[in-house]
């Protein structure tokens, strides 16, 4: 019994210091939560002419830590007080420091420095008139950035008869958009560039005769989403360069072998095609290789064609690590392809990156006014875009767009091949320089006009100084561009009468003398179910793009409706064509759940 006793007191004693410690611990926790509440910083950062401004640096003084703004400049930073205080910076803009409330909203404008402002010149795809820049809820994904577009609206024949668009070989959009429903998921609005959609499948490619470098067709047709609107289709092709007279081609790889590299979707991708590409060098093309990441340098010296071991060993070195100096790599990259021009050549720089600059000169802006004093002497730049998460476009775009180039994404090893072998000619050598479309419709034939795609910038609309830019087009490329039309009264005894005169104005590779070809657009109306397949399924491109993009001009169409257009229209013994009709099943699937079709099926009964 004294033992049973003395247990029961030491046990009651123990309970007791157990109970206090408890207690003291509660009350520390509490007292712990009290001085870290959370705050949360929420606002958004724009520009003197309330433009939302993206990748602005933000310093929190309280932690030191760094953040950025996100799409539409917003952002969002936790904090432990009320009050707090940030500084913001952004390459082009007077760096700001102030005093915030953490509790409040915040709206912060930054001032362009007066250099930046004078470098700004904004370029259109397409011309347009009076588009209102609607603000919709865009979607965003992790860190990846895009430039914000706007859809192109109808514009009224009388008073505004012609228009002009900047053709080009891009298909980027298309392979990351591919990216997107593969993951089983919604794509931005703005990733969405119908007209690189259109692009990507070379549509009835037909070689132009005589000396010709362009050659043009048209066909009028019926609009399957809107019965009292036509559908005018407006195709260009382009003279193939003889595969035996090719010049002998200048290449400096530009490979981004910084950390954010280091995935398998990204640099050990592009070294796939780039070993793709060797493999076609002939003895008299020259490779060069410079890298920036951790190290910014000459991986290669320039290598004649023929010495395929040496070039491929070189790329099998190539290893990520380090921050991303791409302003330094550009220099270089340019430099040497200065250094060891060719003549009559084509020398041309080949950026391969996901685009995620951090180092030097990163701002859009800055990177667009460094890359046209580097092209400067006949020097191309073709981009290359790889990765997800971070996944700059807005950056690669607006470089190739300035570096007389284009641009492609590679989502997988197969796109790597199509671009860099199958494609090899359109996506290397340019037959015609600075090209651009004037489009000069009659009034009476048509009373409206909306070009599908080639949508521009909403920083080029809201400036009225911005003008048509001339694109690069490559050797047997086949263009597709499609408006709805409102016809006008001339309906009847139209046929064989012209709808619109076409103007392609160009230079030759290397020269500055412009030079102009005509082209008269007939009424040849014919449904669209008698025309020749191509143009259902390019139509059928269209709606996809036009889904994606929640366009309002198709509100009265159904993802079905694009499915049956494209399954009656798609060659079942091209690949590309079986997949994409397998990716437009697969958004549908993403865009309208189940619940979703059988609740709009309900409302429709």
């Amino acid at each position: 019994m004294p033992n049973i006793v003395s247990y029961n007191e030491n046990h009651g004693t123990n309970m007791q210091y157990h109970i206090k410690q408890i207690t003291l611990l509660l009350g520390w926790l509490c007292f712990y939560t009290a001085v870290t509440a959370q705050y949360y910083l929420r606002g958004e950062i724009k520009d003197g002419k309330d433009r939302p401004l993206q990748n602005v640096k933000i310093i929190l003084h309280s932690t030191g830590y760094l953040h950025s703004s996100g799409i539409g400049g917003a952002f969002g930073i936790p904090s432990t007080l009320q009050s707090d205080s940030i500084s913001l910076s952004l390459d082009g803009y007077e760096p700001l420091s102030i005093r915030v409330n953490t509790a409040k909203y915040q709206q912060i404008t930054m001032k362009m420095l007066p250099y930046t402002a004078s470098l700004q010149t904004h370029y259109l795809l397409s011309l347009t008139t009076s588009l209102k820049t609607q603000v919709y809820q865009k979607l965003s994904v992790a860190d990846e950035t895009y430039s914000v577009l706007v859809e192109n609206s109808f514009v009224p024949t009388g008073g505004n008869p012609v228009t002009g668009i900047t053709p080009n070989v891009n298909r980027a959009s298309y392979s990351n958009i591919r990216r997107f429903i593969n993951m089983n998921s919604m794509v931005p609005e703005d990733a969405v560039r119908i007209e690189e959609m259109l692009n990507y499948f070379n549509f009835n490619y037909i070689e132009p005769g005589g000396d010709s470098i362009f050659t043009v067709r048209s066909r009028l047709s019926s609009c399957p989403w809107n019965s009292e609107n036509q559908l005018l289709f407006l195709q260009m092709t382009s003279r193939k360069l003889d595969l035996d007279n090719i010049p002998p081609s200048n290449l400096v790889f530009l490979v981004d072998v910084s950390g954010s590299m280091d995935m398998p979707n990204r640099l050990p991708l592009l070294k796939s095609a780039f070993r793709k590409l060797v493999e076609n060098l002939r003895p008299v093309d020259t490779v060069s290789i410079v890298v920036y990441g951790g190290v910014t340098g000459i991986m290669l010296p320039p290598t004649s064609g023929e010495n395929k071991e040496k070039i491929l060993q070189a790329i099998e070195d190539l290893a990520a690590g380090g921050f991303t100096p791409g302003e330094a790599g550009i220099r270089q990259a340019y430099q040497l392809a200065h250094n060891t021009f060719i003549k009559e050549g084509n020398n041309r720089v080949i950026l391969a990156t996901d685009g995620d600059f951090n180092v030097g000169v990163s701002s859009e802006n800055e990177l667009e006014s460094l890359i046209l004093k580097m092209k400067q002497g006949g020097i191309y730049l073709t981009c290359l875009g790889v990765g997800m998460g971070n996944y700059k476009d807005s950056k690669i775009e607006a470089l190739a767009k300035k570096g007389n180039g284009n641009f492609a994404y590679l989502d997988d090893e197969k796109e790597g091949e199509k671009v860099l072998v199958k494609e090899l000619t359109q996506t290397l050598y340019s037959v015609a320089d600075n090209v651009s479309l004037n489009i000069h419709f009659d009034a009476e034939a048509i009373r409206a006009y909306r070009l599908i795609g080639f949508d521009n910038k909403r920083t080029a609309l809201e400036d009225t100084t911005s003008t048509l830019e001339g694109g690069e087009i490559g050797s047997g490329h086949s263009m597709m561009a499609v408006f709805e039309v409102v016809p006008g009264k001339r309906q009847v005894d139209s046929a064989g009468r012209d709808l619109a005169i076409v103007t392609i104005n160009y230079c030759l590779p290397g020269k500055k003398e412009v030079l102009t070809q005509e082209y008269h657009c007939v009424d040849n109306y014919l449904p669209l179910a008698q025309l020749d397949p191509y143009f259902s399924f390019a139509t059928g491109v269209c709606m996809f793009g036009g889904f994606l993009r929640s366009s309002p001009y198709l509100k009265k169409s159904a993802w079905d409706d694009a499915i049956h257009l494209i399954k009656s229209s798609m060659d079942i013994t091209n690949p590309l064509h079986t997949e994409f009709i397998d990716m437009v099943v697969k958004a549908k699937k993403i865009y309208e759940p189940s619940k979703k079709r059988k609740r709009r099926q309900r409302d429709e009964r």
